[in-house]
């Protein structure tokens, strides 16, 4: 096969492969969320609306599990994509900028559900900048030392 189509081919499955499996855990945690830190009185978990009705109800604890959700599904989705790619044995620079992507992709959907929920600044600002890029770094760094050296 073509090194060039190889590659685009590793790119585009390591970035489904690292953003699907990325998001399911993103989900997993979010839904058990309620019953590790209880939502408060009222509030139904399961419906965007009733969150943003009641967003002022919520304190720092209740944000805790979607900054877990929101650094972990990030972390994976850049080693799974990274993993993947690496199975190409396509360069490194293309696992690098696939990280990226997938969390500038992560970034935009956490800051467009906090915006359509109403949350309030700080949680979202403190979420943006430490769930995102730092752990799609540390995703990739904890993939790039997991990998066996070739000689």
């Amino acid at each position: 096969m073509n090194n060039t189509v190889q590659n685009i081919l590793a790119a585009l499955i390591g970035l489904v492969g690292g953003m699907l499996l990325g998001s399911m855990l993103n989900m997993g945690v979010l839904m058990i969320s309620n019953f590790v830190i209880p939502f408060p009185e009222g509030v139904n978990p399961a419906d965007a609306n009733s969150i943003r009705d009641n967003i002022q109800l919520f304190e720092t604890k209740h944000y805790i599990m979607p900054f877990l959700a929101h650094a972990l599904g990030t972390l994976i989705g850049v080693f799974v994509a990274f993993k993947i790619i690496q199975i190409f044995r396509a360069p490194k620079f293309i696992a690098a900028r696939i990280a990226l992507v997938i969390a500038l992709l992560f970034l935009w959907g956490g800051l467009a559900t906090s915006k359509s929920i109403n949350s309030p600044e700080t949680p979202m600002l403190v979420d943006a900048l430490l769930c995102y890029i730092p752990m799609a770094i540390i995703g990739y760094w904890l993939a790039l030392r997991s990998s066996p050296k070739r000689g």
